[in-house]
């Protein structure tokens, strides 16, 4: 039993002596004569933050996309877009004869859950990603703009960029009278409001009409975006669709994307108010669809044994899907203006907006470090001659916890504060390793990756009270900088909208290096202000807080 033990110990010891890295450890260790002392203490360094605009951003192909208008009382005004190519579901179709156009219908729905179920199956349900219930203004229009695939000024197989201020590069934009060719759709046309579009989490109940003419309900949709879209000239659809039964322009996706090169929609506010709701294209229930009648011809035999044709009415649809470039435009009227932006030794608030807003870039370990001697010093120096011997090639000090706190600044008049941000390597566009070490998950992203981002503490722990601050911890980021002597990077802080969409999307003229912005923070409306790095509330200004484990010689 003793040789079983000194073999387990001597096992550990190898173990540590091959692996340089070091694991955090309780503070209260256990100490005797002829046990090693420690002690447990704290040490804080600067934190220089700064605010930067963002340029256009790449939008297409998002994980979801933004529509709607939203006026924020620090930052203005935001209109959010959609551009999108559509195909037919089915290919060289046959129509019949005598067609009759019922209606044209676009449906779009929210992203929603039922939350109850009645006992004849009709389910309530629950909107998300829908923000704000006043009218908006919706418009659609037939584009004229093709949306290319590839990018004839890069290699061969180099997919287009679009970028959210409706530019595929720095000389190159859409026109908007080429997006806006045919108009389709106009809610609230009296102007007043009274009629616009408001975002509703009723289910959709469609109905038929049986034999007898009385309707049903046939079928019932999850709640969603649907317009029934006009007939321009009383024949635009017959002449556009079944006009074309027997054309190529009807045989395959590349033809058609050529003659109809998808639909625009775009979102305005109605007297400096609205809604912004996030679509949910991946849905089988998105979908254009032309509702029509027609007569088929059918051969019936006789009782005298020859046969007689027949016209056989019946109903039928023509469905459109959404595919390949789908692009988000951005139109903002925005007041902040962070042109003069202070990179040396940081701002005095922090601004952050999402979609194409703002953000705050974050370096560690720089402005002013007094060390131990009253000495100003640099602080990423101090930190790593101070936590590992690099002769001895051994750790100085144990981290056991790190992490910057982002207070928020209350004097300002923030209408919706974002529930998380989401810090990373601004440099490589990566997020950072505490990341993805952090295995807290849930099915609701607020309380996904709460270790490393802790969720917005609020007043009275209410999700109603004011924003007090954000908790990022970064102690495994801090231990790459010590012990595999990683670059102290340059990071960026975003708001969110899911912790877990960390998809990169390019922006544009970043400069020499290829700057990245999360597809979370692309699909967020949210803003807030935050105290910076010269902020006149000294303790509410963002540091570097450690707390570490230090052997006593």
């Amino acid at each position: 039993m003793r040789d079983l033990k000194l073999l387990s110990v001597l096992f550990t010891l190898v173990f540590i002596s091959c692996d340089k890295d070091f694991a955090s450890i309780d503070s209260d260790v256990i100490s005797s004569e002829n046990a090693i002392n420690f002690s447990t203490s704290s040490i804080e360094y600067p934190v220089v933050a700064s605010n930067l605009r963002l340029n256009p951003i790449k939008s297409n192909n998002l994980p979801s996309f933004m529509l709607g208008y939203n006026n924020d009382p620090v930052f203005g005004e935001s209109n959010a877009s959609f551009l999108g190519q559509i195909i037919p579901v089915e290919f060289s179709p046959s129509f019949g004869d005598n067609i009759v156009l019922d209606s044209v219908v676009l449906t779009i729905p929210y992203f929603s859950r039922a939350i109850d179920t009645n006992e004849d199956g009709e389910s309530t349900y629950e909107i998300d990603s829908v923000y704000g219930n006043n009218p908006t203004k919706i418009y659609i229009y037939k584009s004229n703009f093709y949306l290319r695939d590839f990018d004839p000024t890069g290699e061969f197989s180099d997919s287009q960029d679009y970028y959210s201020n409706g530019s595929l590069s720095n000389s190159e934009f859409i026109n908007q009278s080429d997006i806006e060719a045919e108009l389709l759709f106009e809610s609230g046309i009296i102007g007043d409001g009274s009629d616009d579009f408001v975002p509703s989490s009723e289910r959709i109940d469609l109905t038929q009409l049986d034999s007898l003419g009385d309707s049903f309900v046939s079928a019932s949709l999850a709640p969603a975006m649907r317009f029934k879209l006009n007939n321009p000239n009383g024949d635009f659809w017959e002449s556009l669709i079944f006009e074309n039964e027997d054309n190529a322009v009807l045989i395959n996706p590349n033809t058609f994307k050529e003659f109809f090169r998808g639909l625009y929609i775009k979102a305005e506010g109605v007297n400096s108010e609205g809604a912004m709701m996030m679509l949910n294209l991946a849905s089988s229930n998105t979908k254009l669809t032309l509702h029509y009648t027609s007569e088929i011809s059918t051969e019936n035999d006789t009782d005298s044994g020859g046969t007689v044709t027949e016209a056989i009415e019946s109903q039928n649809e023509y469905v459109f899907n959404f595919t390949d470039n789908l692009i988000n435009i951005y139109d903002n009227s925005f007041n902040i203006d962070v042109s003069n932006s202070n990179t040396v030794d940081g701002d005095e608030r922090l601004y952050l907006k999402g979609g194409e807003g703002y953000m705050s870039t974050v370096d560690l370990f720089s402005g002013s470090f007094e060390n131990e001697n009253g000495e100003i010093v640099d602080a990423f120096d101090h930190f790593k001659s101070s936590f590992y011997n690099d002769e001895d090639d051994i750790a100085n000090k144990l981290i056991n916890e790190a992490y910057i706190e982002f207070y928020v600044d209350q004097s300002q008049n923030i209408e919706s504060e974002p529930d998380r941000v989401y810090l990373y390597n601004f440099e490589q566009n990566v997020a950072l390793i505490d990341y993805f070490l952090d295995q807290s998950v849930s099915e609701t992203t607020i309380n996904a990756k709460i270790n490393h981002l802790q969720p917005l503490t609020r007043d009275g722990d209410s999700i109603s009270g004011d924003g007090i601050k954000y908790k990022i911890r970064i102690t495994e980021h801090l231990n790459n900088l010590i012990i595999r002597d990683s670059t102290n990077a340059k990071l960026a802080l975003v708001v969110t909208s899911n912790v877990g969409s960390i998809q990169n999307f390019s922006i544009l003229n970043s400069g020499e290096e290829t700057r990245d912005y999360p597809s979370g923070a692309i699909l967020s409306h949210k803003g807030t202000v935050l105290h910076g790095s010269q902020s006149d509330d000294l303790d509410k200004r963002p540091r570097i807080k450690i707390y570490y484990t230090d052997p006593d010689e």
